[in-house]
Formats: structure tokens, sequence, C-alpha cells
């Protein structure tokens, strides 16, 4: 039987999870020592295809800045940080640049995009 421990951390209680393996269960999978459902799906998730939000800055052309700070929209899988770092680091951009502004669009077929979180005038 696969036996995962994981601390959530969806939110600052940072419930000890043990999820197990059971085709018997709909998910395929039980949760124990979640004090809530979002932990129980987390706990899931994390074991079939955790995913992270990245925070980064790209290179920006501005005379009084010279990195412009990015986040992704929603979590992208694990497995393909690095590569993703690797894009995110080749990204130039010029002023105007608005907060919420979509930077890179379905950053490598993940669906999510990479978004200024920052506005900066000209």
């Amino acid at each position: 039987m696969d036996v995962y421990e994981k601390v959530c951390i969806v939110c600052p209680r940072g419930c000890r999870l043990t999820i197990k393996k059971d085709e018997t269960s709909l998910k395929g999978y039980t949760v124990e020592g979640n004090t809530c459902k979002r932990g129980a799906e987390y706990g899931i998730k994390e074991v079939t295809n955790p995913t992270r939000v990245i925070t980064s800055t790209v290179k920006l052309k501005s005379d009084h800045l010279n990195r412009l700070p990015v986040v992704t929209k929603g979590g992208i899988p694990k497995a393909k940080m690095m590569e993703s770092m690797k894009v995110i680091s080749n990204v130039e951009v010029k002023p105007p640049v608005k907060e919420g502004e979509v930077i890179i669009e379905n950053l490598l077929d993940t669906g999510v995009d990479l978004i200024s979180s920052r506005t900066v005038e000209q």
C-alpha cells in the first residue's frame, strides 16, 4: 500500500496529513489528519499532480527599474518548474506594464499565464 506523509500548506494550521492509496475510495486515496475539506484535496493533489505558483522577476527596459515582478496566475506542475524558470529568465518587457497584464500566455502549455504583479509607467 502506498502511504505518504505531507504537511498541508493550504492554511496556517499545517495539518500533518497521511495519504493512503485506496482503490475503493472515489478519488483513489484516503486522507487522514486534515481538519478541513481543502486539506484532503491538497493531500491527494500533492501525491498525484503537485503544482506550485512561481513568483519571480523578468528584465525590464526602463530608466529607473531593471526588473519587473511577475507571478503565475495558478499552479504549474512541479516537474516543469526548472524549465519554466529558463523561459522566464529570457523574457524582457518594455513599459508601460499594468499589474495583472499577461507577460507569457499559457506558460509551457500548462494553461497558466505569467502576469505582472506591478504597474510600471513609461
